[in-house]
């Protein structure tokens, strides 16, 4: 159902921009969806269409028009679904290793958010005016573990922020080759696409983005491998792997990071390769801790490793006998 919505500017509101005008009266809806509704004309200033960055004055008067929520172009698919948590503002999930986020190409669908516009259904509300989940952070298709969606618009921004501020804090295992050293560290480096190899990402000494990833070893497996914990301050794409690597610890089954030292057993790679199948590094998402949208209660969830985690530990202890 579309929603109308009116106010008129005060004295000092004058000269403020109408986007963030805007967004201070509707903390309900994004910047970005704002601005597009203002592109849109359906946010008008006495009357008439204008831009986001038009400087308002006092006595004008700003008219709404929220239209229903879209449809997502992506199709709902039945997919099992592993919920953690669940609210009228967000989810929890447990993602499994394989499964896709977001639909891209070789990926339309069984992913992650086909399987949530069926579980939600109407319950979804909108994202940016589409009834689509809110997804603020991403994992990879061979990374399993927790991720957090949104389903207003309202949840989304709030976690978002959390996101940008560095305050949704999100701890990952990982199972790599050798042992770090020191046991405990902090790795900061800017991580871009690699310039030799367009499907890498890599440390980067001018340009980028910063990217910071603190790790502590758990467990040692005599010299063959580790199991550590990172915490993340930045959310780059491939971050844990391009920093591990960065030290000369790839992950366990990493296909483009992870290549084992040559001291490793040819029968233990072998092992390896059959669980991980030259696929998915062992990396799995294991903590998820922020301050809930709406009631302001903080949150947190963990999650056990996977099986596969397991079996390959298990392996690589037989081979240290």
């Amino acid at each position: 159902m579309t929603e109308f919505r009116h106010f008129i500017v005060n004295e000092s509101q004058t000269s403020e921009r109408l986007d963030r005008l805007v967004s201070r009266y509707c903390k309900d809806l994004s910047r970005t969806r704002i601005q597009n509704l203002i592109d849109q004309g359906y946010i008008k200033v006495d009357g008439k269409e204008t831009i986001a960055s038009c400087k308002v004055k006092e006595g004008m008067l700003i008219e709404m028009m929220l239209p229903e929520a879209e449809a997502a172009s992506p199709q709902p698919q039945k997919i099992p679904l592993d919920i953690l948590y669940e609210d009228q503002d967000l989810l929890v999930i447990n993602k499994p290793v394989g499964m896709v986020v977001h639909p891209a190409p070789g990926s339309r669908d069984q992913t992650l958010v086909n399987a949530l516009l069926a579980y939600c259904g109407e319950s979804l509300s909108g994202i940016g005016g589409v009834k689509r989940p809110g997804i603020v952070h991403r994992l990879d298709k061979g990374t399993s573990g927790l991720l957090v969606a949104a389903k207003n618009d309202a949840a989304h921004r709030g976690l978002s922020e959390q996101f940008s501020s560095r305050s949704l804090s999100r701890t990952y295992q990982a199972l790599v080759w050798g042992v770090p050293s020191p046991l405990t560290g902090t790795v900061i480096g800017n991580i871009g696409r690699s310039p030799y190899h367009r499907q890498k990402m890599a440390l980067l000494h001018s340009g980028g983005k910063s990217a910071t990833t603190h790790y502590k070893v758990l467990q040692t497996f005599g010299t063959m491998a580790s199991l550590i914990e990172c915490k993340l301050e930045t959310g780059r794409t491939h971050q844990i792997r391009v920093h591990l690597t960065s030290l000369g610890h790839p992950l366990i089954g990493d296909p483009l990071y992870g290549k084992a030292p040559r001291h490793v057993p040819p029968s233990l790679k072998e092992a390896l390769a059959d669980i991980t199948h030259n696929l998915f590094p062992l990396l799995h998402a294991w903590r998820i801790e922020f301050i809930h949208p709406r009631t302001h209660e903080k949150l947190s969830f963990t999650i056990p490793s996977p099986e596969h985690f397991t079996l390959s530990i298990n392996i690589i202890n037989i081979h240290n006998i």
